[in-house]
């Protein structure tokens, strides 16, 4: 929230010795000046291509060829972080057709080489969290032993005040 306010407003720093409505608005004149310039600027630069996460359409609207595959697993946000870190343009449609719902990941032929990197990074870390097994199970096992420690169950008011 604090970014948001402090990417919205505009910082105007006029050195004089004394404020008049003419020094006020020759500065504010000079300020839409430079924004119309820098507007300018980035219209001459041309659109930012979109990168990372997309729609299917702004994928296909590209005309690099797009290839798919299908995942079946439910965790599909595990497989983003490692396709962003990869570099990877791609969109994710979610299959509704199926009980269990099937993702078709569209992703661009050029990047069959990096997609192929984190597809193989994505299943080493879902084989790992099976391997790891459940915290709560591992604490139920401990359990019966916990049981069996006694507690002091009588509190003592003047323990460890010996003077």
């Amino acid at each position: 929230m604090q970014e948001e306010v402090e990417n919205r407003t505009v910082t105007l720093i006029i050195s004089s010795s004394k404020l008049t409505g003419r020094i006020l608005k020759s500065a504010m004149s000079h300020y839409l000046s430079y924004q119309k310039e820098k507007k300018r600027e980035n219209a001459q630069n041309g659109p930012v291509k979109p990168t990372g996460k997309q729609s299917v359409k702004e994928l296909v609207g590209q005309n690099q060829g797009v290839s798919n595959i299908e995942i079946n697993d439910r965790n599909i946000k595990d497989f983003e972080k490692v396709a962003r870190k990869y570099g990877v343009d791609y969109a994710v449609k979610k299959d509704r057709a199926t009980a269990p719902p099937k993702y078709l990941v569209f992703f661009k032929a050029r990047d069959a080489d990096a997609l192929t990197a984190a597809f193989d990074e994505y299943s080493r870390q879902a084989l790992q969290k099976k391997d790891r097994g459940s915290i709560v199970q591992k604490l139920r096992s401990m359990n019966p032993l916990a049981q069996t420690i006694s507690k002091d169950k009588v509190r003592h008011k003047d323990k460890g005040l010996e003077l």
